[in-house]
């Protein structure tokens, strides 16, 4: 069995195998693309004879037995090799084909033309034995799907320009003896690609111990659900593509007269439209999966033939609106089938099991040539049965093509139930494409894929983090693990920017938290908690009593994120031992998100310590008012107050004044509530409260303020908030912390504000 191949003998492998394909779409466009059907119909071949030549394109599958026999016996390679240059030799009837249609014979010279055609599939299918396991070997790893899609996007480059060259060595009616020249050039790449897939290395012998007959192989697939729904829907996705691509050549120069070298430029379109679907699928495929492409290349394909239905006869004779219409056909057609086409492969691939790698690959062909080989065949008697019956061409087409929108229709409706293989569901999927943000965090995750140095890294993580997007989780995780600091750093700082985590995130995130204390498990720690990864609380329990008290804050923090209140008790001893001031300012900060009552005392505890540091005042005070919940009036009051202290008196009496005539306008006046006796104590006390705060804030009163306080309605406020409060405004070692006072004061304003509004809401007195 052969060895893996290491990253660098895969690199130089497939390098070869790109440049293999090179050489095989040009034979493949120079001998039996488009031109092999031009130049049918430039020897007057029917719509059955057009049917057949596209039938014949499917023979090669039903040689796949062949091919496996002698993979029993010989190197897979040299089976690849040597039937790639047979099949180009194998075109050598086309070379005499025009000197016989030039002597009077068509009939002959269409007899070469199907030998010549026949004998390429042929032998082509004992060589595609290999397809698989080849390209199986060289599209393994990560980027399975983006590799296989690159080789489809080198052969529609390839293709495209194929066509291209096509149509300008044509030009409208060509002499026979052009294609001559054409055909040596298709039949000289050929025997050159052939060549160099000998050069390439030989693929792990997938499936040869299990000898498996084709009965053998239908049961297998076919007792298996999933594989089962596959081939059904490649079965109508064939016979669609077959035809719809097939017959828009017919179409285009039957239909529309259109001239040899105007058809090879449609080709350059639908050539195109293959390249463009080639790069969208490599770019999409890794991120979002392989059965929304799918689904979205088979609509699009349906939105491509729909048009064929509807188009006005009057049309035809419109050269602008012919070339336009064509234009579209072949672009969007190509766009959407060959795109279907290419990720059903891709599809197949991650589907079957390495085991039958080969068996069922035989199987995916063999079904492939029937619905697309029989489908040609039988589109081409069934255009000229209708125009035997006196059908116009340009009808018949209209038929043929409803029918293949009512099976694409069904095809669509099946798609939905194929087994997701890790694919996006098809909705998020849309999101992704028409996502700004996703297709540029995918664009960063492809860069970051090729950067060259760990400053580039760095810099795509921060731009990641700019742009979160969960399809860059997989990229963040890996990143995670990177030996470089900075690197891990800028990965879970992206990382924190996400909506939601995945099961393998959180188990990431939960290890970097137990085994890289001192360095990046304090950022893992706070991701858990802002993220409420409730399974980490008894792992953050462990951590808040770390050493490492980055890591230790951090857990805290998240416990209270996560509402732990069962740790509220060990928090506050943590806090109240610790002098660390990093730490004791994270506790302060959960106590505010723990909003709980209960643990006043303590931060007022904190705040009398000798000389306590302003940055540990102003967390006190911050967390304080969360509790109290006026953490957002308080701030601003806080940041005014920082900005110039001598103001201290001025804010404090503001805030009672403005909160006094809220009280009397949100009830209609202070002559509106003198007119309700029962409201007239709650009026006195309100009017008293720029008195109290006065005295409390210049002359070191507290006392009014306090009473004024307890005389708040108790049903309003939480009572021990009430009595500490009250308290507080009396305890001289508070009075010195300026912070407090304001805070104090800003309280009372809040909760005459309160008491204004709970008063019109029932238009009553509340006051014990």
């Amino acid at each position: 069995m052969a060895v893996p191949l290491s990253p660098y003998r895969l690199g130089k492998a497939r390098d070869l195998y790109n440049l293999f394909n090179v050489f095989n779409s040009f034979s493949w466009q120079f001998l039996v693309g488009t031109i092999i059907i031009l130049f049918a119909m430039r020897l007057e071949a029917s719509s059955t004879i057009i049917g057949l030549i596209n039938a014949l394109a499917y023979v090669s599958f039903f040689f796949l037995p062949l091919g496996k026999l002698l993979a029993g016996k010989l190197s897979i390679i040299k089976i690849y090799g040597s039937a790639w240059i047979i099949r180009a030799l194998g075109m050598l009837p086309l070379i005499f084909a025009p000197f016989v249609a030039n002597m009077g014979r068509r009939d002959t010279a269409l007899g070469l033309t199907l030998l010549g055609v026949f004998n390429f599939h042929a032998t082509r299918g004992i060589g595609m034995i290999a397809n698989n396991p080849v390209l199986d070997q060289l599209a393994r790893g990560p980027n399975r799907g983006s590799y296989m899609t690159q080789v489809q996007i080198i052969n529609s480059a390839i293709g495209m320009f194929s066509s291209f060259t096509i149509a300008l060595i044509l030009g409208r009616e060509p002499p026979l003896y052009l294609y001559v020249f054409l055909f040596a050039m298709g039949i000289v790449g050929g025997i050159v690609s052939g060549i160099l897939i000998l050069k390439l290395p030989e693929p792990e012998r997938l499936g040869r111990e299990r000898r498996v007959d084709f009965s053998g192989i239908f049961r297998e697939a076919f007792s298996r659900p999933p594989i089962r729904r596959f081939i059904i829907i490649l079965v109508m996705v064939a016979l669609i593509s077959g035809i719809a691509r097939a017959f828009i050549l017919v179409y285009a120069r039957e239909v529309f007269n259109q001239g040899d070298g105007m058809v090879s430029l449609y080709s350059v379109f639908g050539g195109l439209g293959v390249l463009m679907i080639g790069l969208l699928i490599k770019f999409l495929v890794d991120r979002i999966g392989v059965k929304p492409i799918y689904i979205v290349c088979t609509m699009i394909g349906l939105a491509g033939m729909t048009p064929i239905v509807f188009f006005p006869a009057s049309g035809v004779e419109n050269v602008t609106t012919a070339v336009l219409y064509l234009t579209f056909l072949f672009f969007v057609i190509n766009f959407g089938f060959l795109g279907a086409e290419g990720i059903a492969q891709t599809y197949f691939l991650a589907l079957i099991p390495a085991e039958y790698m080969l068996d069922m690959g035989i199987l995916y062909f063999l079904v492939f040539a029937v619905a697309g080989g029989g489908g040609s065949f039988l589109a081409g008697l069934f255009l000229d049965t209708f125009t035997a019956l006196g059908v116009s061409l340009f009808a018949s087409f209209k038929f043929l093509y409803v029918l293949l929108i009512l099976i694409a229709i069904v095809v669509l409706i099946l798609q939905r139930r194929l087994v997701p293989l890790g694919s996006l569901p098809f909705r998020g999927a849309l999101e992704v494409m028409f996502s700004v943000r996703d297709l540029k965090a995918i664009t960063l995750l492809d860069k970051l894929n090729r950067s060259k140095g760990a400053e580039e890294e760095e810099a795509l993580l921060g731009a990641l983090h700019e742009t979160p997007s969960q399809l860059s989780l997989g990229g963040l995780l890996e990143r995670a693990k990177s030996p470089r600091l900075a690197i891990r750093l800028e990965s879970l700082r992206a990382m924190e920017a996400l909506k939601t985590l995945s099961q393998d995130a959180e188990s990431a995130l939960m290890s970097d938290a137990i085994n890289n204390p001192y360095t990046t498990a304090y950022i893992s720690a706070r991701i858990l908690g802002n993220h409420q990864v409730t399974s980490a609380i008894p792992l953050l329990r462990e951590l808040a009593a770390s050493d490492d008290y980055m890591l230790a804050g951090e857990a805290i923090v998240a416990l209270a994120r996560m509402k732990d209140n069962a740790f509220l008790q060990q928090v506050e001893e943590i806090i109240v031992k610790t002098g660390n001031p990093r730490l004791k300012i994270r506790g302060v900060e959960a106590f505010g998100i723990y909003r709980s009552a209960k643990s006043l005392p303590v931060l007022l505890d904190i705040i009398k310590t000798a000389n306590p540091p302003p940055y540990l005042q102003d967390e006190v005070a911050l967390a304080i008012a969360s509790i109290l919940d006026i953490q957002t009036p308080f701030y601003h009051l806080l940041v005014r107050f920082l900005e110039n202290k001598s103001l201290i008196a001025a804010l404090a009496i503001d805030e009672a004044e403005s909160a006094v005539e809220f009280f009397g306008s949100i009830n209609g006046g202070w002559r509106n509530l003198r007119r309700k006796p029962a409201l007239a104590e709650s009026s006195r006390q309100a009017k008293s409260l720029p008195a109290a705060v006065s005295s409390y804030i210049q002359e070191a009163q507290g006392a009014p303020l306090s009473r004024w306080i307890m005389e708040l309605p108790h049903d309003m406020c939480d009572p021990m908030i009430q009595l500490i409060i009250a308290e507080t405004v009396l305890d001289d070692e508070l009075y010195v912390h300026e912070r407090l006072r304001l805070l104090g004061v800003q309280w009372a304003a809040w909760e005459l504000r309160r008491w204004a509004k709970q008063i019109k809401e029932v238009g009553i007195n509340t006051s014990c």
